[in-house]
């Protein structure tokens, strides 16, 4: 296309120069015989000859200089102007067909070197040629350093403008390759800006990419979060003799912390609370297979059943390094009395009305945590109860929350004499006062685990 300008622009200046003299002679010289003329005419050709090729090079370099000097690298201006405000590979690739190919008359290959994926060729014979792409993978490896480099005929590396037909930038495993034969009209700096916003194009599209996969996981996220809510309790059971509330705030959407309150008859009540290993995804699938195979088992009676239920239903998951720590006991209102088993739970309470105050009963670990080793023997233990004790379920987001000093709440008299100061409040109110305390000592700080508390208390 370049070759083809210049000689329209050299054949043009023949003719008109051409034309002018033979014009002169015949007006200033008209006895010329026609020999003469035929002389004159021929040396009148000869000067019009060198006086075209002086001309043409003169308006030759007048022309390169506005058209091509100016003109091209203002399109590859414009180029890297529409990549600065491109997001997507979309954008990109309206970018180079309106700009490089449709301005610029170039050929554009646009390949992810690691597997030879093309993610945008021209429509041109070079790049839709297979073997246009064999050649730059051979000459160019994914292993190419990242940079701006130049290309000759045979689409090889080349260290000069004059002699490249081609340029190519590298980012990490991208090869832009663009193709065209005249990139000595170039200014050369202007590439040094070329590389830096595709660069940083590659940046924000990545951005933008991790971004989307966020937003979408997080549609998920919320899914899942409302499917887990679905397995907890909706409200609280309107249970005869018995007091009940419940305090659930998960550090994210999606929580390893679980209870459950299921009445057996009108004396009989089963309670579960419990925390999986962990957070995320994992964890809340562990949770729904508890509660599912807690609300499916017949006998709820046989504690010890019940655990080793749930320790199969765990391991039959295969999820490595997942368990489970989990309190379940029944709490009987007419022989007033509570069967239970504590799987490495650290936290349940009695809290007991005594002639000097509320005294604490701590539930003593009866079993291994659950799902992740064999477990040895199961001990079921029971305790009586008496009007107006209070039984609190905690995991160990209430006890293992720190002040700035790094003090944790349950190692406090401040956690063992508000309990025992709210115990003679209602369900709800015991709960509240618990939570408050938990976000008050754990001050500005993000907490750092969830925290779920389950609280039972006889009617007086």
């Amino acid at each position: 296309m370049l070759q083809t300008r210049k000689q329209l622009v050299k054949l043009s200046i023949d003719l008109v120069i051409g034309l002018v003299f033979s014009f002169f002679m015949y007006i200033v010289l008209p006895e010329f015989s026609f020999t003469g003329h035929f002389i004159a005419a021929g040396f009148v050709f000869f000067v019009c000859a060198i006086a075209a090729s002086v001309a043409t090079h003169l308006l030759w370099q007048r022309m390169e200089f506005k058209v091509f000097r100016v003109q091209d690298s203002r399109l590859i201006v414009q180029f890297i102007d529409r990549l600065r405000f491109s997001y997507t590979v979309e954008d990109l690739i309206d970018s180079i067909q309106s700009v490089l190919e449709h301005e610029a008359d170039s050929s554009v290959l646009y390949v992810n070197s690691e597997n030879s994926y093309v993610i945008y060729n021209s429509p041109t014979r070079i790049a839709t040629d297979p073997e246009t792409l064999e050649v730059l993978s051979r000459n160019f490896p994914e292993t190419w350093s990242e940079g701006f480099y130049l290309i000759d005929e045979k689409l090889g590396l080349v260290s000069d403008f004059e002699h490249a037909r081609g340029f190519f930038l590298v980012y990490g495993k991208l090869h832009f390759y663009v193709l065209c034969r005249y990139m000595k009209v170039f200014e050369q700096s202007i590439f040094d800006t070329l590389l830096y916003e595709f660069a940083n194009f590659q940046k924000r599209t990545r951005t933008i990419t991790q971004l989307t996969a966020i937003s979408e996981l997080a549609k998920e996220w919320d899914m899942v979060a409302q499917t887990q809510m679905s397995f907890l309790p909706q409200k609280m059971p309107e249970l005869p003799k018995l007091d009940i509330a419940a305090y659930f705030r998960p550090l994210v959407n999606v929580s390893g912390d679980f209870y459950d309150i299921i009445p057996i008859d009108e004396d009989r009540t089963f309670f579960l609370l419990g925390d999986v290993s962990g957070k995320g995804l994992a964890s809340a699938l562990i949770m729904g297979v508890i509660m599912n195979t807690v609300k499916i088992i017949d006998n709820k009676e046989d504690l010890p059943g019940v655990i080793r239920a749930i320790d199969t239903a765990i391991k039959s998951m295969r999820l490595q390094d997942k368990y489970a720590v989990l309190f379940i006991g029944i709490v009987d209102t007419k022989k007033m009395k509570i069967r239970y088993v504590n799987a490495s739970m650290a936290d349940p309470l009695i809290i007991t009305k005594a002639p000097d105050g509320y005294k604490i009963k701590p539930l003593q670990s009866t079993c291994s945590l659950v799902g992740i080793i064999d477990l040895d023997e199961i001990v079921q233990e029971e305790m009586s109860l008496y009007r107006g004790d209070v039984i609190l379920m905690a995991s160990d987001g209430v006890s293992e929350v720190m002040d700035d000093s790094g003090v944790e709440l349950g190692d406090t008299d401040l956690y063992l004499n508000t309990v025992r100061n709210s115990a003679h409040k209602a369900a709800r109110h015991f709960v509240n006062d618990i939570a408050d305390l938990v976000l008050s000592y754990n001050g500005d700080k993000k907490l750092r685990d969830d925290v779920t508390m389950l609280v039972a208390k006889i009617e007086e």
